[in-house]
């Protein structure tokens, strides 16, 4: 069965916060890989938060990402686009608040020790972070919601899909390294 990182008596929260770092670092590389598309560019971050939901679980998983949100807030330009604290405000800013709360969804709903079990857990991590993303994007641009779901969800749907499955397919060995490191 999938759960968070167990609580190691002599590491404890330093082993907590380095494997969320790792995440952290994770989610700032995929964001280096970026193919504009308009007003949402495609990049590996749906597959970094994923992973690090179903790796480290709803809290630590949410942590990673609300250190990343963090540092793009502090200015520094780890987003997809490198502008920093503007691409809060921008088309995707949504979509980076969204990644706290798709991680945790992930992490949270990630209790079968299944591969089909873990890619649902993602999946709902996807909605969530579409969630919010196509709301926020709904709102930036003044579009309708079928609108704003063509241009920021639907050419995403599959690719996300296929991102879930891979994150669920690698949570297991993530989470088997991070132990092995741990100890």
């Amino acid at each position: 069965m999938l759960r968070t990182l167990p609580q190691i008596r002599y590491q404890g929260q330093v082993y907590r916060l380095a494997a969320a770092a790792v995440f952290t670092l994770l989610t700032i590389l995929s964001a280096r890989v970026t193919i504009e598309t308009g007003l949402v560019p495609f990049t590996l971050q749906p597959l970094a938060v994923l992973l690090a939901g179903l790796t480290l679980g709803a809290r630590d998983g949410a942590i990673s990402q609300v250190v990343y949100v963090a540092l793009i807030a502090a200015g520094l330009p780890l987003d997809a686009r490198g502008l920093g604290a503007a691409a809060l405000f921008g088309p995707t800013g949504g979509y980076l608040v969204g990644f706290i709360a798709a991680a945790a969804a992930a992490g949270w709903l990630a209790g079968g020790s299944r591969l089909w079990q873990r890619w649902l857990a993602g999946v709902a991590g996807i909605a969530v972070l579409y969630l919010f993303g196509v709301a926020h994007l709904q709102m930036y641009a003044g579009m309708d919601w079928s609108a704003a779901w063509a241009a920021g969800g639907a050419p995403f749907l599959l690719p996300d899909l296929a991102k879930a499955v891979i994150a669920a397919a690698l949570a297991e060995g993530g989470r088997g390294l991070l132990l092995r490191w741990g100890s």
